[in-house]
């Protein structure tokens, strides 16, 4: 599913402008990235329009088409400001994309077979998350939808960490890139209260 959002170059800056867009149901964002010589723009985009496309898991972790005055442009989400209290966005960062630069994107963990595993359904023992989303590093082409663990046979008392997530080729989970001391847990099967 492809997500399109139309934008604007804006070119007043500062806290004043920026609430201004915001009285008007306009967000301020910015777009960075992308080949050596683009500079950052100052976007504007449409309240409703971004905040329904929000409401969709793919938003935050696929590839975006943004319409720039009329000229697409490929980018992610890169970071998203909410209101404390309002369901309002305050701001948005983009960052754009290229076909041969990897990226970094965080993407949601599927646990499989949690329900039928036996450590869960004849041990009684209890699922837990540490994580249930993951940054991996690809190219813009190769983001999945998920990674995934299979809990089947994981047995009471067992953990599960980062090296154990499958993932597609061309996909790497970012922290082991950097050694694998961040081999960190994503889940346990924890023994039921009061027995083994």
């Amino acid at each position: 599913m492809s997500i399109t959002l139309n934008a604007t170059v804006r070119s007043d800056m500062g806290k004043g402008a920026s609430r201004r867009l915001r009285r008007e149901q306009q967000v301020p964002a910015i777009m960075f990235g992308g080949a050596k010589n683009k500079k950052p723009v100052a976007l504007t985009l449409e309240h409703k329009d971004l905040f329904k496309a929000a409401e969709s898991g793919a938003f935050y972790s696929s590839v975006l088409d943004i319409n720039i005055d009329g000229k697409a442009e490929k980018a992610i989400l890169k970071d998203m400001q909410r209101h404390p209290a309002k369901p309002q966005i305050m701001h948005v960062d983009f960052q754009r994309v290229t076909k041969s630069n990897p990226i970094s994107i965080l993407v949601p963990i599927k646990f499989l077979n949690e329900a039928t595993c036996p450590a869960v359904k004849i041990q009684g023992g209890r699922i837990s998350h540490q994580v249930n989303e993951v940054v991996v590093t690809c190219l813009a082409a190769d983001i999945p939808e998920f990674v995934s663990v299979d809990m089947q046979d994981v047995p009471v008392g067992g953990i599960v960490h980062l090296s154990d997530l499958e993932t597609p080729k061309g996909v790497k989970i970012h922290a082991l890139t950097t050694g694998a001391k961040n081999d960190t847990p994503i889940a346990n099967i924890a023994a039921k209260r009061g027995g083994s």
